[in-house]
Order: C-alpha cells, then sequence, then structure tokens
C-alpha cells in the first residue's frame, strides 16, 4: 500500500470512525458518489439539518475529501473517491 493510500484510509478512518459526526459524514460521501449535490440538496435527501450538512461538508473539503463548483447557494459538491459500489452502478 502506498503511503499516500495509508494516509487517505488514516484520514478517512479518523473523519468516520474517529469522531462524533462520522455517520453523518459517511453518508455525505455516500450521496455525492453517486452525483453532485448543493448543501441544500443533500439536507433534503438525507434529512438533516442545513447547517449541520454545511459543518459536515467543510469538514469533507478541508481534508480534501470533497471539492466545491460553484459559488453561492448553488454551489455544487463533488466526492473525489469513489467507492467500488458507486464504480459498479457507473459501468452497468
Amino acid at each position: 500500500m502506498s503511503s499516500s493510500a495509508r494516509s487517505l484510509k488514516y484520514i478517512l478512518g479518523w473523519l468516520i470512525a474517529g469522531t462524533r459526526g462520522g455517520t453523518s459524514r459517511a453518508r455525505i460521501i455516500n450521496a455525492l458518489n453517486e452525483r453532485p449535490l448543493n448543501a441544500n440538496q443533500l439536507a433534503t435527501l438525507l434529512e438533516t439539518d442545513y447547517r449541520n450538512v454545511r459543518h459536515h461538508l467543510d469538514v469533507l473539503q478541508k481534508n480534501g475529501i470533497i471539492t466545491a463548483a460553484g459559488e453561492g447557494y448553488g454551489m455544487a459538491y463533488f466526492c473525489l473517491l469513489y467507492t467500488s459500489d458507486a464504480a459498479d452502478e457507473r459501468s452497468s
């Protein structure tokens, strides 16, 4: 395993398993693996508070897990990681 893969594994482990908001962050990553969404769409899809989603998006973006395109309210977020499930769905 390369050092960058180990580093990513450590970061994901800390963001998802090692902190209190890990379940929410995992749900956000899974949703963004399906398609790009803005914060309001994520809050609606995940049935959670908009401010909660914004907080987790900021954490994920600061740690290089997601990126954003656009400006303001309509800013769309994209996951930089692809799970094997998402890759399988895209190829079928």
